[in-house]
Order: structure tokens, then sequence, then C-alpha cells
């Protein structure tokens, strides 16, 4: 059974179990970009050898064709996203699905072809591909990049929905938790439509399946971070 954004329980379990032997996934206490601790911590970059990086192509390709979300073309955001959506869109050519990819540069390039958009032209509907949506700012840079090249920007692929709440900065500069996450904002603000592989409920899943004595500490750890930050 595939849920509406693609996630399929079966592929989400084989995910997150080679995340954890890739070394992707590591639990102990972490600081997020928003302050908190966090009892995990996905780093994408450590999928860093062919075989890894080809099976973690698989998987966001899987996702994506069980979604059924359509779409023309791949963006892959600079700088992580550039190899994953390079991946992905090899993975999809291989599986029958063969679409146009292209990414950005951080600072243009004043010489040769110029510009900061590498690859395809943006056009149609055009898929994002990153690790993961912490804030939604860069699903926010990507579509503003999208728009300006005259594309619609439709979907985004990601790794890992921690289902935690976003935070703002509020008048006083203060720093504040939401009611909604990333990927809720990404989804309802700016309506584009997101496949994640697996989810943090997907990690506590796997979490149930381990033995006690190797998963006990960490699941309650996570499911205590879940209560305190966690959306609906």
């Amino acid at each position: 059974m595939v849920d509406k954004t693609g996630n399929s329980p079966a592929l989400a379990q084989e995910f997150v179990q080679f995340c954890v032997e890739a070394g992707a996934l590591k639990f102990g206490e972490f600081k997020t970009k928003a302050g908190r601790l966090s009892p995990y911590f996905f780093n994408a970059g450590l999928f860093d050898d062919g075989a890894k990086l080809g099976r973690l192509a698989g998987c966001y390709a899987k996702a994506l064709m069980a979604s059924g979300i359509e779409f023309d073309m791949i963006f892959g955001p600079a700088y992580k996203g550039i190899p994953l959506g390079a991946a992905v869109s090899i993975e999809l050519a291989r599986l029958g699905r063969n679409v146009p990819f292209a990414y950005n540069r951080k600072e243009a390039k004043d010489h040769g072809e110029g510009g900061t958009l590498v690859g395809a032209p943006l056009k149609g509907r055009v898929l994002i591909v990153d690790d993961v949506m912490s804030a939604g700012t860069a699903a926010r840079e990507s579509i503003a990049i999208i728009r300006a090249a005259g594309a619609t920007p439709h979907a985004v692929a990601i790794a890992l929905d921690r289902q935690e709440k976003a935070t703002e900065v509020g008048p006083d500069g203060l720093v504040r938790d939401v009611d909604h996450s990333a990927v809720q904002y990404v989804q309802r603000q700016l309506g584009l439509q997101v496949c994640a592989i697996a989810t943090l409920s997907d990690l506590l899943q796997y979490l149930d399946t381990q033995p006690a004595s190797a998963s006990g500490e960490h699941r309650e750890r996570v499911l205590a971070y879940r209560q305190r930050y966690g959306v609906s």
C-alpha cells in the first residue's frame, strides 16, 4: 500500500535500514539548525560512494514512481541537490522515465555560457530533489529560480520528512516554534506536492522492530522528541 505522498511502508523500512547501515542515520544527541537537541541525525552527505548513491537514487525513484506525481523535469538545488538530482534522473531513466535535469550555481559564472543555471532549460512542471526540508527556505529559493525561468515549481522529493514543527523569527527577533512542519508549509502555503521516501513515523517503526537491548533507549528519546516537537 502507498499513501498519497508516495510513501510505501516496505520501501520506507528498507530505506531506514539502509541509512543506518550506511552511517547516514545516527542516534545520540545532535543540535539542529533550530537549536533543538535531536536524538537522531540524518546526513545525506554520507552516501559517499557509488554503491550508496546508486541505492539512494533507487529509493527516490521508486518513491516517485509510486507517488503518481507528474513532472516534466528535475531541478537539483546547490549544493546537495546537485548530485541527488543527477543520480535520481539517471535511475528514473533506467526505469524507463527519462526526463531532463538542471541545477543552479551559488555564484553566477561570468565566462563561457555564463549565468547560474546549468543543464536543460527550466520549463514545464519541475520536480525539486533535495535531502531534507528543515524550514522550507531552500524550497522557496528553488521556487523563485524556477519561476524566474518561466517554469512551474510543481513538487519536491526528499529523503526524510522529520515531521517536526518549523520555526520562524518574530518581530522581536526571537525564534519560535510554529504549528506546522516545513513539509506542511510547502504543501499548504506554496502549493507543491511533496514525496518523502521515509518519515519520522517510519523511523519509530524501524526502532520498534529492533532488539530492545539495542534500540530501547533510542526509541524512547526519539518518541519524547516527537511528543515535544512533532506535528500531526
